[in-house]
């Protein structure tokens, strides 16, 4: 390890040489990346060009033997390639680069494969998941809008917005909507308009293009980030049949620019159709009430009670009346009934009583201690007798028995 200090200080030699050596233990390496500024001097034999990473504004200088380079033409300018490199680190100047040994285009298979890949991580960490969708404002105060420089997709979204809506503002950021810039500035534009509190729906468009064309808007950092915005983003990439990364995270996917602006602000003739019915319904449902109202009012009025307000108390009179009349009838006949039953028991008492004997003729003959006496064998001659007839009491003595 180099030991330093500010009383040992190590020449720049020193450094410089240590940083190559630790490089060079890096050994060879892929590196995956776009071309860009391809400076192919027509002599010599080494092409020197940038390798750029699409979602970054970073490049690494490469070294490219001709010979390598004719292997792998034709490579259009911004082409996805990788590249087998060994990084060399030039003391002299303290400059870093790339030894290209051999480069690769990165094919359309190849790059589907990797969104496919790409494509399941982010599902998997549920940024395509519905619930997570915000909904679009019903009339946004200010429609902020990503598009190409002067592009035929600004003046769809612009023009059909304020054809159905002509108050409408929107809030513009023209961009690069393809080739290596692309990323970064949809990004930045993306942030700024995110931040704007005066923005209620954002959306990116662009026309229709070839599969590269539309690469940018599946880069892992613009769908990170287009899923990490408060603001409600409306994608309206291409047309129907392509679908970047941004359409899946996007709370909402437009098929076209067009179809973009009739999604994001309503039709204002639509809405004063609608307005018209609710108030013709409206009107429609207070006339009913007021035609039920005043119908029951007539039936009220059209009752008796309305026309001789004290006929309420007369047919009450007249019910209490008969009430009055039914419970005297009801009472006397339960008095009649009473009566009735009063004079068959007394008659039924009447016979049964010993006094209607004795009112007959008979006697009961009593002795002197009170006991009945029911034989003339129970009396003795001389025995003092009470007699009970039916008007009172007479006294006897017993002289014996007689023979008849």
């Amino acid at each position: 390890m180099l030991e330093t200090s500010a009383e040992k200080p190590a020449p720049v030699r020193v450094i410089s040489e240590a940083i190559s050596e630790y490089i060079n233990r890096l050994g060879t390496i892929w590196v995956e990346g776009e071309l860009a500024q391809v400076n192919d001097r027509g002599s010599g034999t080494m092409l020197y060009m940038r390798l750029r990473d699409p979602s970054v504004d970073m490049y690494l200088q490469v070294v490219c033997p001709r010979a390598v380079f004719k292997a792998a033409s034709p490579l259009p300018e911004n082409a996805r390639v990788v590249i087998n490199s060994k990084v060399n680190f030039y003391t002299p100047t303290g400059s870093l680069s790339l030894n290209a040994k051999e480069i690769r285009q990165v094919g359309i298979g190849e790059l589907l494969a990797r969104l496919e890949h790409l494509k399941k991580v982010l599902t998997a960490e549920g940024l395509f998941a519905p619930e997570r969708k915000k909904p679009l404002p019903f009339l946004p105060n200010k429609v902020g809008l990503i598009c190409g420089r002067a592009s035929a997709a600004e003046k769809d979204v612009v023009e059909n917005a304020r054809k159905r809506w002509p108050s409408v503002n929107f809030e513009i950021r023209e961009v690069a909507v393809q080739g290596s810039a692309a990323v970064i500035e949809v990004s930045k534009a993306l942030k700024e308009l995110d931040a704007d509190p005066d923005v209620d729906v954002i959306i990116i468009t662009r026309g229709g293009g070839s599969f590269e064309d539309l690469l940018p808007f599946s880069d892992e950092g613009l769908v990170r980030l287009a899923a990490s915005c408060e603001t409600p983003i409306v994608s309206a990439i291409g047309h129907e049949q392509d679908a970047p990364l941004l359409d899946l995270v996007a709370d909402l996917r437009a098929s076209t620019p067009t179809d973009a602006a009739k999604r994001v602000v309503p039709d204002m003739a639509e809405e004063l159709t609608k307005i018209r019915q609710l108030r013709d319904r409206a009107d429609r449902r207070i006339n009913d009430l007021v035609v039920l109202e005043m119908t029951k009012i007539a039936g009220l009025l059209q009752r008796p009670v309305m026309k001789d307000p004290l006929i309420m108390v007369s047919t009450r009179e007249d019910a209490l009346k008969v009430v009055v009349r039914r419970s005297w009838r009801s009472m006397d006949a339960l008095v009649v009934r009473a009566k009735t039953e009063i004079e068959q028991i007394a008659a039924r008492v009447r016979t049964l009583s010993p006094q209607a004997t004795l009112d007959r003729g008979y006697a009961v003959v009593q002795r002197a201690d009170g006991s009945i006496a029911r034989s003339p064998k129970d009396l003795k001659s001389g025995d003092q007798l009470k007699l009970r007839l039916a008007d009172g009491v007479a006294l006897a003595t017993a002289t014996g028995e007689s023979e008849s």
